[in-house]
């Protein structure tokens, strides 16, 4: 299949990470989850419970998959290996997309367990976009890259992280994940207007929102994705409605992970958010 002939992915509206204390009480009452994202790597096994329990998922919700280990951005050879239990799992699941992140994430065969950035060069941009298009190629689909959040910059980088990412999808002919508490952390932490990012990021290669919570250092926001969603950040979602229209949206949450109808209520709360606004524009 030519990738580049492929229809435009559907929106799927309001969606929850998968995570292992929700199994139960999600397929009990998913009140407003019309869709689930789950992470990659926690399904890539021979078999078990994890997957049993995701097919009993996959017959109720539409699914996504999302990656935390492709390092698109590093400098070691693509990991075969990893994208053949990649492409086996997507066979299996059938996701509506597969995403993974704008970084980095390990040296030499080390596995960092962390998203690093890249520097923003014209050589990085051509590193990347080659291996994107090589990952797609292997798929026979286009992706999906998230921007991270993140704490240092390169002294050599020749563009902003926008037009960075904006590039990257303008040229390798992928699809963009913008994860809205990312910009406002790295926002905050380098000096930077959010809003500029937002009007730098090409409106037809953004495919899916993320929403998560941050926690504040001395002088830097941290994004650990273990607390509620900030007035800041919610705003900052208003804003990306406006200027993107109707997005697959979800909340992350990945330590201190509330009871179900905590996050069924942010959720509620990003459509009560976004829908007036769509249905103005519409």
């Amino acid at each position: 299949m030519n990738i580049h002939d492929t229809p435009k992915l559907p929106c799927l509206g309001y969606g929850l990470g998968l995570r292992v204390d929700h199994y139960e009480s999600l397929l009990e009452r998913p009140g407003p989850v019309q869709w689930l994202e789950i992470v990659s790597e926690n399904y890539m096994i021979p078999g078990g419970r994890p997957l049993a329990w995701l097919e009993r998922f996959r017959e109720r919700f539409p699914l996504v998959m999302h990656g935390v280990s492709m390092s698109i951005g590093g400098t070691d050879p693509l990991d075969e290996g990893y994208l053949q239990r990649l492409a086996e799992l997507a066979r299996h699941v059938q996701p509506k997309w597969i995403s993974d992140h704008l970084c980095w994430t390990g040296v030499q065969g080390v596995n960092l367990h962390d998203l690093m950035p890249l520097p923003y060069t014209e050589e990085a941009l051509a590193h990347v976009v080659e291996r994107v298009q090589r990952v797609q190629e292997r798929l026979g689909r286009r992706i999906l890259l998230e921007n991270v959040s993140s704490y240092l910059r390169f002294a050599e980088s020749q563009l902003t992280e926008w037009e960075f990412l904006a590039e990257v999808a303008t040229r390798a002919d992928c699809l963009i994940l913008l994860d809205i508490n990312n910009i406002y952390v790295s926002a905050h932490n380098h000096g930077f207007s959010p809003l500029a990012y937002l009007d730098g990021i090409p409106a037809s290669r953004v495919q899916q929102f993320h929403l998560a919570g941050h926690e504040h250092a001395s002088q830097l926001i941290i994004d650990t994705h273990d607390a509620p969603i900030v007035d800041p950040v919610w705003q900052l979602y208003v804003e990306a409605v406006r200027r993107f229209g109707r997005v697959s949206t979800m909340i992350e949450r990945d330590d201190h992970i509330p009871p179900l109808d905590a996050l069924l209520a942010e959720l509620a709360h990003a459509r009560q958010l976004a829908e007036p606004l769509l249905q103005e524009a519409a």
